[in-house]
């Protein structure tokens, strides 16, 4: 009995470390489409002649990614005249559509921001946290992945890695830190 929960348990270890993994891994995102607050459809194919798409993994009720909410639409104001895209996408399972409405207009955030149900956008691309950022070229290839920046406190910042990683992008560069660690509160999944 001992030896068989023992196995039970190593095999789940080795399960999530094998989805952890090819979650990181991830090279190309798939085509999806999700619905933003208002109820309009977005499809990830709609933005193909975007220079660069920013997909921001975002939640309504995380102290961290809340102290990101001015500079991701600094962020967005800087760059989406630069023909690049900015999609906010929310997978915790107990955030509904109001809330992320009413956040996004108590916080200015004028980035579109679509509602992840099932968080099966979430589990395609392997996010885990809010914050985390995945740039994606025309062709959905990933360019960059990981944090915003190296600190929750912007007083802090000495890491610009996404708006570096964008600077790159549009110079047409090479991403030199293509992976950062994202950090933040979990993604709240659907079990």
């Amino acid at each position: 009995m001992k030896y068989k929960r023992l196995s039970i348990f190593i095999f789940a270890l080795l399960l999530m470390s094998s989805q952890i993994m090819n979650a990181a891994d991830i090279t190309k995102a798939e085509n999806f489409t999700l619905k933003d607050y208002n109820g309009k459809e977005h499809n990830l194919k709609d933005f193909k002649d975007s220079k660069a798409i920013v997909i921001m993994f975002i939640a309504t009720r995380c102290p961290v990614s809340n102290s990101y909410n001015e500079r991701m639409e600094k962020l967005y104001e800087k760059y989406s005249g630069k023909n690049v895209t900015f999609l906010g996408i929310n997978s915790n399972k107990e955030e509904n559509v109001e809330e992320i409405k009413k956040h996004a207009s108590e916080n200015g955030l004028d980035f579109t921001i679509l509602k992840d149900p099932g968080n099966k956008v979430a589990d395609e691309f392997g996010a885990s946290h809010t914050p985390e950022i995945y740039v994606l070229n025309s062709d959905n290839e990933v360019l960059y992945h990981g944090r915003i920046d190296d600190s929750m406190d912007e007083k802090e910042v000495t890491s610009n890695d996404l708006e570096n990683a964008l600077d790159e992008i549009l110079a047409g560069k090479k991403v030199v830190v293509s992976q950062t660690k994202a950090f933040g509160c979990s993604i709240k999944r659907v079990e």
